[in-house]
Parts: C-alpha cells; structure tokens; sequence
C-alpha cells in the first residue's frame, strides 16, 4: 500500500491519550492489511530503569536520567528500523512524549537518512477532568506504580506533567513546523489542526482520528435468527427464518428492552434473514447492503457436501488461505474486510449500535475489535442465538458473550488441520 514506510510519530504531555491513539490506529491498519507496531518509550525506559522512584527522573535537570532516556530513544528507533526494513512493516508508531524540537528533529534525520515518511500526531488537551480520568483510569495500573494509593500516585504523576510542561514545544504550524505533515487533535476531538497531508494513507490515518471519540458506550453483535438455509446447510442466499429463528428474534427483543439502552441504533443487512429479526424489536432500523453476507458466487445455496463434490479444488483452496480464498464470481475476507470499512468508521463515531449481521461479516467486525489477525479471522466463533456485548475500556476492548437458550444448528468450521489440507490438495 505504501511504497516507503512511515514512522507515525506521537507528541503530547502525559496522560493525553497518546497511548490510547496509538494502540487504536496500529489495531486498525493491521486490520485494512497495512502492518503496523507500536514502539513505546516507556517500555525501554522501564527496561533501562529497573525501579521508578519518583517524578525527579523526569525533571529537565537530572542530567543522568536525560542521558538514559535519550539512549532509550535511540534504542527504540534501531528497532523501528529494524520493524520497517528487514521486518516487512509499513508503519511503525512511535509512541512517546517527543515535547521537544530537539528531539523531534532527531527523528526527523533519523527518518531522513532511513528513507522514511514521517507524520506528527499531537495530542493537545487542557481539560483536567479528562487529564484527572486518564491518570486514574490508566496510570494507577502503570508498572511504575506497584501497590500505590491513587492519591500518590496522582500526585507523583502531575508532578511528571509539570516536568514536560517547562520544556513542551507544541507543534507551530505557522512558523517552525510549517512543513511537516501532521494532525493536531485538540480536546479528545474537539477540534483539529490538519497541516500538509502528503499521501493516501495519512489521508485514511486522518480520517480515522476524526472519527473515534472516547465517550463511554456499548455495540451490539449478533447475527440473524437461524434460517431455513441454515437448517440445511445451505450457504448465501436470501432464506427467511425458521421458527427457531423467529423464536430467536422475540428472545432478542425480550433482552433489548431489559437492557434499556439509550439511544440505540439498529443496523442490518438487505438480507430477509436480518430484517426478519429486526422487525421483531418493534424499533426503527436501518438496512446496509455493506452489512450483506460474503458473496459466495458460484457456490451461493449449496451445501458444503455439495461445493466438495462440484468443485473440489475450489474446495480445497479455501480450507489452505481461507482469508485470501475468493470464491469464483465472488468474495475473500479480505474483499469483505474493505467492504466493512465504512462500518467499522460508522461505529466509532456512534453510541449504542446493535448490529445484525451474518457470520463472515461479524467474524470481520469482531477482528477489529479484538485485535485478530487475518488468520485468526476466518475461524473467529460466532454461533447463532448469540449476542456479544463488545465496551470499549482503556487500551482495548471487554466481551461478554450473552446466550439466549434458543437451539440452533452449529454453523462452524474448524480450522483443518494441516496433514488433512495437503492431503486434499494432493487428491484434487
């Protein structure tokens, strides 16, 4: 996707959000397909720095401890180095405080001489409720603060801020810094200061920081109730419910109104099968063809059993790459993966979303949220009759799996061994 690699560079005081940012974008490249890894200062400075005293490590005039964390830095971009030429990574984020220009310039020669692309993501924010949250509800749990009480550790950790603040040199994107390609996110995104985008991907890299938003919230996941395609093993096609999945679509309305969830939003398919289960909760919803199942081509409504039969090495193929696999006139996870986009930029501006799917497509939305790879993808376990309740917490994502003790068929397929592939292969 890009033809030389980016080094996506973090800038902000502590407890800004840069962690959170940086986790969030590398989660989402990986999932479009761009590899992507975070490089986290902090983690080589508690390398380095066994046992973390107090915030005098970080007082501009500790000449040693100067010393360390400039070594940590250098450290850390060898290895970003290593990442982007010798790794096969694409982007590399580079997530520490980079206040000053000295340092910021240091990257830039060492991006410079490597070839590199660069692009600034600052974070900026002078709201102390939020910078208050933040420190609770991250930094208490810091491996620089075992078995401290939150008072301490708040006040040990505003101290640390107030060490950057004398030496902070915000980006000037009038003057100094005019050049540069970066994004200012101003107040959790609240406002934002765009400067000098230069290529495709940090054009998507902006849009996605435009979108997410750290209000807490709940999404929804679930496929249809089970159909009459389901019931036979059928794959595709548009079937409607079977009295089972009927059954399930008045179980689900049952657990909606329990939940009393605000403001929620219903998304489906343009499948019979979703909107059937839809049109039970007795709310408003809305229809996206995007949502629609993977295109199966010419295996749409046949069985597995049948598929084996007709074509045995198409077959074959796809238990080998299930991820690339695209059937014939059809679709691959990884066509549906860019399909999903949309979606996935959809539900991080929202609220509270029940999203009614089908298999493939949940498995997609999922490995975004999770954190799967492409190979873990295809196998990911989405059973019908089954909610998952995906919140949003720090650095990532809590699920609780909700059953509704409806019976339906078993949809999966495990992941063949290897001995069985290469034997299949060998047979066709």
């Amino acid at each position: 996707m890009t033809n030389s690699p980016t080094l996506i560079v973090m800038i902000g005081l502590p407890a800004r959000g840069k962690t959170y940012v940086s986790k969030k974008l590398t989660r989402y490249l990986n999932w479009i397909g761009v590899p992507t890894k975070v490089f986290n200062l902090g983690v080589y400075r508690r390398e380095a720095v066994k046992s973390y005293k107090s915030y005098d490590f970080f007082r501009h005039d500790n000449k040693e401890a100067m010393e360390i964390r400039k070594r940590c830095a250098l450290v850390a971009l060898e290895d970003v180095k290593a990442y982007l030429l010798e790794e096969c990574g694409q982007i590399a984020v580079f997530d520490a405080t980079n206040t000053t220009r000295e340092r910021r310039d240091l990257i830039l020669n060492f991006a410079k001489e490597n070839a590199f692309k660069v692009f600034f993501v600052e974070s900026v924010c002078d709201d102390p409720e939020v910078i208050a949250a933040n420190i609770l509800e991250v930094k208490v749990s810091s491996p620089d603060y075992p078995e401290r009480n939150r008072e301490n550790v708040m006040d040990d950790f505003l101290k640390r801020i107030e060490c950057y603040k004398v030496t902070y040199q915000p980006l000037d994107p009038d003057a100094y810094d005019k050049d540069l390609s970066f994004i200012k996110v101003i107040n959790v995104g609240q406002r934002f200061l765009v400067n000098r985008v230069q290529d495709y991907i940090q054009s998507k890299i902006v849009y996605y920081l435009m979108n997410i938003h750290v209000q807490p919230r709940t999404i929804y996941l679930c496929r249809h109730g089970e159909s009459d395609y389901n019931l036979v093993g059928k794959i595709g096609g548009d079937s409607g419910l079977s009295p089972r999945g009927k059954q399930f679509a008045q179980a689900l309305k049952k657990f909606i109104e329990e939940q009393e969830i605000v403001d929620l939003k219903v998304w489906t398919s343009q499948l019979k099968r979703t909107i059937q289960t839809a049109e039970s909760l007795g709310v408003t919803y809305e229809q996206w063809k995007i949502l629609n199942e993977i295109d199966a081509g010419v295996c749409e409504e046949m069985t597995y059993a049948e598929i084996e039969a007709k074509y045995p090495d198409e077959f074959a193929l796809r238990d080998q790459e299930k991820y690339l696999y695209r059937y014939p006139g059809g679709e691959s996870y990884q066509d549906l993966v860019q399909r999903l986009e949309p979606v996935i930029m959809e539900l991080e501006r929202q609220g509270n979303v029940l999203v009614i799917s089908h298999q493939a497509v949940m498995r997609c939305l999922l490995a975004y949220f999770l954190d799967k790879s492409a190979d873990e993808l295809p196998y990911l376990r989405c059973p019908l009759h089954t909610i998952l309740k995906l919140t949003p917490v720090a650095y990532g994502c809590k699920v609780e799996t909700i059953t509704l003790n409806v019976e339906a068929v078993n949809t999966h397929r495990d992941k063949p061994s290897l001995n069985s592939v290469s034997l299949s292969v060998q047979e066709s």
